[in-house]
């Protein structure tokens, strides 16, 4: 068949031709919007989920909405390279700019610029050129005391003030919350908590991993009160077959009902593997219908290319025993496994890898569903783990210390 025409678009919070399975999730997102718009009380929301599942793309299709309910957004995503004031002033200052632009300038846009060019002194952020104070001098007594807690709650007022000052609402998208440090986490949630008391319309519009809700309960035990958590899964067998089948059909082509078995056995659902086997699968069907021996036979190509994609950019990040670590756990299947379990089978104390484990949940590669548990944040790392590493480590035999963090 015409590659050119191939409907199916695996990548990194990339959009599927068919957004299968996420309805009542954006449902939920337009009502929140448009409460927020109107200036009733919503709770902000962060889409939860392991990797693979599309939360990115929510968030992108939430910005979507809210633009077109007229509402201002900015996107950024935590990672360790920058803190979050870094992230957050750049789109803040052209928010601003962009609300002070709107016909005749107001108090509230102006001195929300004034209390960001205070809060970049404060934090002490390097902006390069970038002049955020658009020539404003600083607010002082606003967002300048060096605490962060403090200066993002002065922030985010600010902004809620000059975005009620024109009848707008703002809406914040912050992919891969859980790289925000602990304190970072707690001044975000107060912030939140603020402009929530105030009924100003900001809203914060998250994803993250499955630990996320934890590092938030634990940084304020309120957080579940200011926050809803969607859980963003794999999809339900008839949701997966209509993210092949749709596209497929508006080209018209169409899958063999026992093809379509094939791939969700294979991919057990998960959306971004679900856009790689049609991929493959599209390119190596001579006509339509694909058949089941067109899902199998490109198995391997479309198990290569999330090795060398998918799955090897995450393992390239990781220390030799980082390494060790998951390809015990791999050994005990998808998990989740008892941290006991996994120190047998790398022949150690369970008390000598717990640095290990915390390494990794720390890089986003496990979590902990629940006490003295551990899985995979990855689909289907586990099988990756043993293409990749054939042979278990060698046993190390029982340490009575525990083992020296690893070097990054």
């Amino acid at each position: 068949m015409d590659e050119a025409s191939n409907p199916y678009a695996p990548g990194a919070g990339t959009r599927p031709p068919e957004l299968a399975g996420r309805e009542s999730i954006l449902k939920d997102a337009r009502v929140t919007i448009q409460r927020v718009r109107a200036g009733r009380s919503s709770k902000s929301f962060i889409f939860i989920g392991l990797r693979g599942v599309g939360k990115t793309v929510l968030l992108n299709e939430v910005q979507i909405i809210a633009e077109e309910l007229d509402c201002k957004t900015i996107h950024i995503e935590a990672h360790d390279g920058k803190t979050l004031p870094q992230l957050l002033v750049p789109p803040l200052k052209h928010l601003l700019i962009s609300l002070d632009n709107m016909a005749k300038a107001t108090d509230a846009t102006r001195r929300a610029l004034r209390v960001l060019r205070s809060f970049v002194s404060s934090v002490k952020i390097k902006m390069g050129d970038i002049d955020v104070g658009i020539g404003l001098p600083p607010e002082k007594g606003s967002a300048d005391s060096g605490d962060l807690e403090a200066d993002l709650i002065s922030v985010f007022l600010a902004v809620g003030e000059a975005a009620k000052s024109r009848n707008r609402a703002v809406v914040i998208s912050i992919d891969e919350m859980q790289y925000l440090s602990d304190t970072e986490l707690s001044a975000l949630i107060m912030a939140v908590h603020r402009v929530a008391q105030k009924s100003l319309p900001v809203l914060i519009v998250g994803a993250g991993l499955p630990q996320l809700v934890g590092q938030m309960g634990q940084s304020k035990s309120y957080a579940e009160r200011l926050f809803s958590f969607p859980k963003v899964g794999p999809l339900d067998p008839s949701d997966a077959r209509a993210a092949l089948n749709e596209p497929a059909n508006k080209e018209g082509v169409k899958f063999d009902p026992a093809a379509l078995d094939a791939i969700l056995e294979v991919t057990e659902g998960y959306p971004y593997f679900l856009q790689e086997w049609g991929y493959h699968s599209w390119n190596h069907a001579a006509q339509s219908p694909i058949r089941l021996i067109d899902a199998r036979a490109v198995s391997a190509s479309a198990t290569a290319n999330l090795d060398q994609s998918f799955f090897r950019v995450r393992f390239d990040r990781l220390t030799p025993r980082e390494k060790d670590y998951l390809r015990a756990m791999s050994e005990l299947g998808p998990g989740p496994h008892r941290s006991g379990d996994i120190a047998d089978k790398l022949g150690v104390m369970v008390e000598t890898i717990a640095p290990l484990r915390s390494n990794l949940i720390r890089k986003g590669m496990i979590f902990s569903p629940q006490h003295g548990d551990t899985a995979f944040t990855v689909p289907l790392f586990d099988q990756y783990m043993k293409r990749v590493m054939p042979i278990m480590p060698k046993r190390r035999g029982k340490q009575s210390r525990p083992v020296q963090k690893d070097r990054e």
